[in-house]
């Protein structure tokens, strides 16, 4: 078992920064991958990041490109997504999720935390 425990939402306003944290604990796997999901009310989760093990790797959606970065630190078993540039349709729950593919498909990651509310308000 994987444990995944989100911190760092809260309200902010558009054009504002926040930056989100994903700490794991339990079996933490070798060559997994950590990725950001996102849902806001009555729509469904959506891909937001993803990042292999080593870092090198990474994946954006294009809503998010050039605002949002995802990186992670494996000596802590962390991962992190610092948002800048927030907008109004960025509300959302924010969930981490980790897996064994680098995938924008949530159903392919095994493992997810309970989430993080993101207000964004003008």
């Amino acid at each position: 078992q994987v444990q995944l425990v989100e911190s760092g939402g809260g309200l902010v306003q558009t054009g504002g920064s926040l930056r989100l944290s994903c700490a794991a604990s339990g079996r933490t796997f070798s060559n997994n991958r950590m990725a950001w999901f996102r849902q806001a009310p009555g729509k469904e989760r959506e891909f937001v990041a993803a990042i292999t093990w080593s870092g090198a790797g990474t994946a954006y959606a294009d809503s998010v490109k050039g605002r949002f970065t995802i990186s992670r630190d494996n000596a802590k078993n962390m991962a992190y997504l610092q948002m800048n540039g927030l907008k109004l349709e960025d509300t959302a729950v924010y969930y981490c999720a980790t897996g064994q593919v680098l995938s924008t498909v949530p159903g392919t990651y095994r493992y997810w935390g309970q989430g993080t509310q993101v207000t964004v308000s003008s």
